[in-house]
């Protein structure tokens, strides 16, 4: 039996990475929530290593939020995300642990980066300044990745998600993204029968989405490569891995399909005084293909899957 620890096991990610493990033959899923196991605590998390003989980790766990959070707490992301990842794969390697996967984020490119972005642009430019601190705290990750990999010869991988939408996302009224944060206005314009739902923006800017149940799809292929057929398509100092659709849409697109997913028949109202944002961000997923896995939920049916689980949940949130 494999023992597997997923760090991270309450977040959209790592739930969803639990739910396909649990549906493997000879994989016991190991968790702990945070009042069990204080990640930023080191000496807690080498005694968890030590006590509990892992086989595989999936690096779930970080300290996340919009863009006010990250504004707000720059000191608290840069310093919860790097002691998280910094216990957790040093404890790992010295319990002798082969295999880790470490999951990252799309804000790890500049801001500036050519479309769409390549695993080759980490570093060539200046970050998104609103989450520069988040950004740097999962460069590390990935270079605390490579560099276990070349002292030690450990088997610690990389992957980079796009957008991320799905069950368990965040529903919050303020700060949520903006997949769920449509799913709840349009959801209350319909019940309150509002004949009109304001958007943000011209709805021109193009962004790319990746449901929840892809995203650890991919992290479990990915993690259970053939180390020689991983190596062959990695690079020792780029082993990070774009996962994605490699397919975007327009902001417009993305509204108009979540009301008609929603079942608003209401109008929609564009207020272009409120800012665009970047014109474009979408991932370059051709390592990930030259791998073997493509993404396999389209746009609609995931958002589908998305709104059910907040109607069936809504009720526990708690704004």
């Amino acid at each position: 039996m494999k023992r597997v620890f997923v760090a991270g096991h309450r977040g959209m990610v790592g739930s969803a990475i639990v739910r396909q493990l649990e549906q493997h033959n000879g994989i016991e899923v190991v968790v702990r929530t945070r009042s069990q196991l204080d990640l930023t605590n080191q000496r807690a998390v080498q005694d968890f290593f030590s006590d509990e003989k892992i086989d595989q980790v999936y690096l779930a766990a970080a300290k996340v939020g919009g863009i006010i959070a990250n504004n707000t707490y720059p000191a608290d992301f840069i310093y919860e995300n790097l002691m998280i990842e910094c216990n957790i794969i040093h404890s790992a390697h010295l319990s002798g642990i082969q295999e880790l996967l470490f999951l990252g984020s799309s804000c790890i490119y500049p801001k500036l980066a050519e479309q769409p972005m390549q695993e080759t642009a980490l570093l060539t430019g200046q970050l998104e300044p609103t989450n520069e601190p988040y950004a740097i705290a999962k460069i590390a990750g990935i270079k605390l990745c490579e560099s276990y990999n070349r002292q030690h010869n450990r088997d610690y991988r990389s992957v980079m998600p796009t957008n991320l939408y799905g069950p368990n996302d965040n529903f919050h009224p303020e700060n949520s993204h903006v997949i769920p944060a449509l799913l709840r206005r349009f959801h209350e314009a319909k019940l309150s029968g509002a004949k009109e739902v304001v958007a943000w923006g011209s709805g021109k800017p193009m962004r790319e989405f990746l449901h929840v149940d892809d995203m650890a799809a991919a992290s479990i292929y990915v993690m259970n490569l053939d180390k020689t057929t991983y190596d062959e398509n990695t690079e020792p100092m780029l082993s990070h891995i774009n996962v994605g659709t490699g397919v975007d849409c327009t902001i417009k697109e993305l509204t108009e399909t979540v009301a008609k997913v929603v079942g608003y028949v209401g109008d929609i109202i564009w207020d272009t005084s409120k800012p665009d944002g970047a014109p474009r961000k979408l991932m370059n997923v051709g390592r990930l293909k030259g791998l073997g896995w493509e993404a396999k939920i389209n746009l609609e049916s995931g958002l589908e899957t998305a709104y059910q689980w907040f109607l069936e949940n809504q009720k526990s949130f708690r704004n």
